[in-house]
């Protein structure tokens, strides 16, 4: 067991809560944050987050507060996994309070929505370009994680032992956590995945078989390369974890709510209604726009992504996107 350390995790839904249990039962005291009363306070009362992991109870070592200058006082590192829409501003409110000292990780997965920036890009702004940060990424379902069972992760950072201190909080029992220098490739490879399975879900939902998910899933991951590659990512970084290991995991299992997503869109439904029945952030929806945008300005195609996001932004009949694709020109795999 690593010796205890004093951890907040900003954002309670089912990944913060996830990752708050890994590490209280990895010995640490770690310590709950929510920014709305009224979602805390069950927590508090029930000792369990019943909304998103009914049925796990939070350890001793795990409290709850929604004071996020109490919250963070004290203590060694703040993890945030909060959306990808809520990462600027819980930064902005974090860096007012936040002691120089302690370091910073996140596990949030997504593209600025609205800038199409990384996020580590957001972080060097707000906090500037010396503050200790660490990105946390790979094939990591937060109800599984919450249950215990066998989960590997990987851990980005600029400096090779940054990454290695992250990792080890995350590493126990059930938890395997691998270090990278790679931020650029492990978070856009989080990012890319969510608009991927949203593609796999569509053609799944369309009827289209297990030969169409497996050629969505493979182009995917050269979509995802070619981008990676031009924006500075490294190779290796997406034939691993937080490249193809989190791209199959998303596309392939309805744990995935990206996934989920596509599937009601392929049957039928609207957007709309497809939100709601979820319930939760469907993070591939934003990405699909912006990611597209990087890649225009990176001259970078991505044919997948550009139908995702003509059917969930510009109308597209999801039936006629796979023959778009189908349609496209002859030309070598490679």
């Amino acid at each position: 067991m690593n010796s205890p350390t004093t951890i907040t995790v900003l954002g309670v839904g089912s990944w913060g809560t996830a990752l708050a249990l890994l590490l209280a039962r990895n010995g640490h005291i770690v310590r709950l944050w929510g920014h709305d009363p009224q979602e805390v306070a069950p927590l508090v009362q029930e000792r369990e987050n019943r909304r998103y992991l009914p049925g796990i109870p939070f350890p001793a070592t795990l409290e709850m507060d929604i004071d996020l200058e109490a919250a963070v006082a004290g203590v060694d590192w703040v993890l945030i996994a909060t959306p990808s829409h809520a990462y600027r501003v819980t930064l902005q409110h974090l860096h007012s309070v936040l002691p120089a000292t302690v370091g910073l990780a996140w596990a949030t997965k997504g593209l600025e929505p609205g800038s199409g920036r990384f996020l580590h890009e957001v972080a060097t702004e707000i906090l500037g370009e010396f503050w200790p940060v660490a990105v946390i990424s790979g094939p990591s379902f937060a109800g599984e994680v919450a249950r215990g069972l066998p989960t590997a992760v990987t851990v980005a950072a600029h400096s090779a032992e940054q990454a290695r201190r992250v990792a080890l909080l995350l590493h126990g029992s059930n938890v395997r956590a691998y270090t990278s220098t790679d931020i650029i490739g492990v978070e856009l490879g989080g990012a890319i995945k969510n608009v991927l399975a949203i593609a796999t879900g569509i053609a799944d939902g369309l009827g289209f078989g297990a030969n169409a998910r497996a050629a969505l899933i493979t182009r995917g991951l050269a979509e995802m390369t070619r981008l990676g590659l031009a924006v500075g990512g490294q190779r290796e970084t997406f034939m691993g974890l937080a490249g193809v290991g989190d791209l199959v995991l998303t596309c392939t299992d309805d744990q995935s709510r990206n996934r989920r997503f596509g599937l009601a869109i392929g049957r039928g439904e609207t957007a709309e209604a497809a939100f709601a029945a979820i319930g939760q952030v469907v993070e591939g929806a934003a990405t699909a726009r912006e990611a597209l945008r990087l890649a225009r300005r990176h001259a970078v195609e991505m044919p997948i992504t550009e139908q995702v996001d003509q059917v969930l932004h510009q109308g597209q009949n999801p039936r006629q996107a796979v023959e778009i694709l189908l349609a496209r020109d002859l030309k070598s795999e490679t």
